[in-house]
């Protein structure tokens, strides 16, 4: 092979390498991307029987205006108003699941405002499914829907923190923090209820305290009103 055809060679070979770094590259450079979206991307929002509020109201007084719904227009998403739903959904050709996730309220001309679930991020789902594993397997569904409700319930309170990490990780707040099992994997029922409290549901109607009375050593927990009970725990204020 002659000097001039082996330095051609070589010059394409370097070529196919150049240009194989910069593919290589760019999906990289996607897949970073990629993970950052998802770590930004903010929960969305949606109503579901057990949510209260002003989006409530809003759908309640649409689905009156129009014939499907003739209850009170009181904000809280009972069965009358999931029912008045699914068939709104029906007559729409959506999904007939009575939640107004984003198409429902689209069709009804409805823009979910922030509500409990605006402004938190995937992470923030994950760690609330966590604190729910930690802090509530074993208990009912709707025990462990009520334990991720104190949470943010906390949350919204000024008397805590702002955000979920920061009600979670506050000293002293959870046993499942002090002694690790907040690092436990959830299951799906965890990340179901921790999603369902961030889409509203509050079956503590707004508790922010709860304790377990079997195994609670604090004496200023047996201080606070009850409000209910749901299976194992107390829930008070």
């Amino acid at each position: 092979m002659s000097k001039g055809i082996k330095i051609f060679a070589l010059c394409c070979v370097i070529a196919l390498i150049g240009a194989y770094a910069v593919v290589f590259s760019d999906v990289l450079f996607v897949g970073t991307d990629a993970g950052a979206s998802s770590e930004e991307a903010v929960y969305a929002a949606a109503l579901k029987q057990g949510s209260r509020g002003e989006d409530v109201k809003s759908v309640q007084k649409k689905l009156k205006n129009w014939g499907y719904y003739s209850g009170s227009i009181d904000g809280i998403y009972g069965s009358g108003t999931a029912a008045a739903v699914k068939s709104f959904q029906k007559k729409n050709k959506l999904t007939a699941d009575g939640i107004v996730g984003q198409k429902t309220a689209a069709a009804m001309g409805i823009t979910l405002s922030s509500g409990a679930s605006g402004g938190y991020k995937s992470s923030d789902l994950d760690l609330l499914a966590k604190c729910v594993y930690a802090e509530a397997r074993g208990e009912p569904y709707t025990g462990k829907v009520a334990v991720a409700a104190v949470v943010l319930n906390r949350v919204k309170s000024s008397q805590f923190p702002n955000t979920i990490p920061g009600v979670i990780y506050q000293p002293w707040a959870f046993t499942a923090v002090h002694d690790g099992q907040i690092n436990l994997v959830p299951d799906q029922d965890s990340y179901n209820a921790a999603k369902d409290a961030l889409n509203g549901w509050d079956p503590t109607y707004g508790c922010i305290y709860y304790y377990n009375p079997r195994t609670a050593t604090s004496q200023w927990i047996f201080s606070r009103e009850v409000r209910l009970t749901i299976g194992q725990h107390k829930f008070c204020i």
